[in-house]
Order: C-alpha cells, then structure tokens, then sequence
C-alpha cells in the first residue's frame, strides 16, 4: 500500500541549547530522590519498587552521547543504527534501568521528544504494566552521572533539568493528547523490561484517539504476527516526524507534537510455513499513520517508507532503517 501523501511538513529549525541556569550537581539531585524515598518507602507497592531501583543503580558512563553505547548495540540488526539520521544536537540514549540495557532511543533534547526507539521485541501476552512510576533520564541535562533513568523527584526538583527534557508538568494540562510510548510495553515480556519503556525519553504526544485505536491496533497486530511467526530475534524501530506543532506551557513551546508516527520490524528467521497474507510481510514490514482523529495507519514496504520519510523529514538521502534492509541472504537462516 502506498504511503499517504505528506501535509504541511517544513523542517525544523533548531535553536541552541543553554542549560546553564538550570545545572545542579548529581549530589543535589541524588539526595532529594533519596529524601523522597525515605518518606516513602513504606507505603504504596509502587514506591516498594521505586525503593528498589534506587538501590539497585550502578554507574554506567556512556548511556548518553552522540555514538550508539556498545551495551545497546545488541538492539539494533547487525549492530547498526539507522543511517542517514545523524545531527550534532541528537543524542543516543542506551536506555538502563536496574543496571541493565533495555533499549535505545535517539533523544532530541530541543524538541524534547525521542526521533526513535530501537528494540528487540520481546513474545508477550500484550498486558501492560500499570504500577511504575514515569522517569526521566538524568545525564541528558548534566544533574547527576547516573547512568541510568531515574524516578521524577517530588516537589520543583524537576525544573532543574527541564531544559533537555520533557517532565510531567508538560502533559499534566494538555487537551485531547497522552503520553505514547514508542517502544511499547506490550511489545515487553520481563517485568523490568516493561518498567523501562516508563520514562518520558521513549514517550512523544498522541493524539488519544489514534494512540488508543488506530495505532494501538497495529501495535497488537505486529505483536501476535512475531509471536506466532518470527522464530528468531525481532528489531524494532519506530519514529516520527514533526512539523512545528508544540505542547506550550507558560507561553513557550515545550514539546514537539509528531505530524506522522512510523514503525518497522525486521524478523531474519521466521516461520516459512505462514500463511501468505502473513508471509508476505515477512521478514521486514513497516507501518506509517497520522497523529490526528478518524486517521488510520498504513502497512507498508520497508522502501515505500524509507521514500516517505527522505520527502517529508530531516533525514539524509542515504536514510536506511535495517542494514541491507533486512534481507538477509537464506542460506544464513538454516
């Protein structure tokens, strides 16, 4: 299916980015988590877990930067990120929570939203998990070397590193949007895994009627397509495009609304025996939609949307989401 035409999109003008008024030091921000957490530690089952996270950090230098950190390689086929979309002002988040990689994200902190995330899917029963509390990443705005997401600390702590990031305080009041996470839950089997996909550097603004129908739909149909047919490893990639729609709060655009949500897996080894409307879209697929009511979403080639996206967003004329797009020669998959 052909993709739908493009509407409206202009490129992006990026401004510079001054975090200088809002730099505290990792100590500060660490004792007012732990401050929290004291208070806390003995109420809710959620808070239980919160308790745990912190215990369980450990530094991990290099989750934040402008190259794609080797822990986070193993989510990506072939080890490569896609080509073509590289910027000085973009930064590869390798995703950590509990000490452990979970996935990346290429993090655009003047937007304030992720350009992607990359995963490996994960076979699951689709249920999502409900008692985690959202998290923030803290070396995108240089408050703490952590390295790894962290709990939203109580109170005005958060305005401190607002400047490179989005906070909750940006979703609290926003009209006819939720918080849409790009590597979904459901696509999620291990508790933690699931839990990672909880921090606002994998989440962009969706419209709720396209997020809960439409997209949400598609999300599902490729979760029950690799559970039942990929007999191997499943990469995921799923991105959006902008166009200078923004979440504004106190009069100042804060976080960029996607025009276009996109996504593609790529399945090396799956099952032969498929049936053929599911065989044909195997072993790499991609689906296309537009963030807006009554929208639907569209499955497509890998190439139809790589054509699309080069036409309407910032990517070079070399963009490549898969190495060799996927196609791996056959005799590699006995």
């Amino acid at each position: 299916m052909s993709p739908p035409a493009a509407q409206g999109f202009a490129e992006k003008r990026r401004r510079p980015l001054d975090c200088s008024r809002t730099r505290v030091s990792g100590e500060q921000t660490l004792l007012c988590v732990s401050v929290m957490m004291a208070e806390r530690q003995a109420a809710l089952p959620w808070q239980l877990w919160l308790l745990g996270v912190l215990v369980g950090v450990r530094e991990a230098q290099g989750s934040v930067g402008v190259r794609v950190s080797p822990d986070c390689g193993v989510f990506l086929y072939q080890a490569h990120p896609p080509a073509g979309l590289e910027h000085p002002t973009l930064r590869y988040i390798c995703q950590r929570l509990r000490g452990q990689p979970r996935y990346l994200t290429l993090y655009d902190p003047l937007d304030r939203i992720p350009v992607y995330s990359a995963y490996t899917f994960k076979p699951s029963d689709g249920l999502k998990r409900a008692d985690v509390p959202w998290m923030f990443e803290p070396q995108l705005s240089g408050v703490s070397d952590l390295g790894e997401m962290q709990p939203f600390p109580q109170e005005e702590v958060h305005r401190r590193f607002e400047d490179g990031q989005a906070v909750l305080e940006d979703y609290s009041n926003t009209v006819g949007f939720e918080r849409g996470q790009l590597n979904p839950d459901l696509h999620q089997a291990d508790p933690d895994d699931k839990a990672a996909t909880y921090t606002l550097t994998n989440v962009v603004p969706q419209v709720w009627e396209f997020s809960s129908g439409p997209w949400g739909q598609q999300e599902n149909r490729v979760r029950q397509r690799l559970n039942n047919y990929c007999r191997g490893s499943a990469y995921i990639v799923t991105g959006v495009t902008t166009s200078g729609l923004a979440i504004r709060r106190r009069g100042s655009a804060r976080v960029a609304v996607p025009t276009y949500l996109w996504s593609a897996y790529c399945c090396p080894r799956y099952d032969h025996n498929a049936p053929l409307a599911e065989r044909s879209k195997l072993p790499v697929f991609a689906s296309l939609g537009l963030n807006q009511r009554d929208s639907q979403v569209s499955e497509l080639t890998i190439t139809d949307l790589q054509d699309f996206l080069k036409r309407v967003t910032f990517v070079s004329r070399h963009f490549q989401i898969f190495q060799e797009d996927c196609l791996t020669p056959p005799s590699s998959l006995r």
